[in-house]
């Protein structure tokens, strides 16, 4: 996961199709990985998801999987977050 991750932005859904494993599991394996790469002097960055009704961006998430509604407008249409190893 850590090489697909290098190579370029995945969401957990992409990661799930890749690997052959539940989208739950993407999202505790991300945290593992968070910690993995920063021994290494990487980071995995967080690419936040946006509302697709008002454009709000969830820059202050810390948690990896999407929200299930903007605070905003309320609307549930929102973009998933987005990984990356850098």
């Amino acid at each position: 996961m850590i090489v697909l991750l290098s190579e370029g932005e995945c969401t957990a859904r992409d990661l799930s199709q890749m690997l052959s494993i539940r989208e739950k599991e993407v999202y505790a394996h991300l945290s593992h990985i968070a910690c993995s790469v920063s021994s290494q002097k990487q980071r995995l960055l967080i690419l936040p998801s946006t509302c697709l009704s008002c454009g709000y961006v969830f820059e202050t998430r810390k948690r990896f999987a999407k929200p299930g509604r903007c605070p905003l407008c309320k609307n549930e249409r929102i973009s998933e977050p987005r990984y990356r190893v850098v």
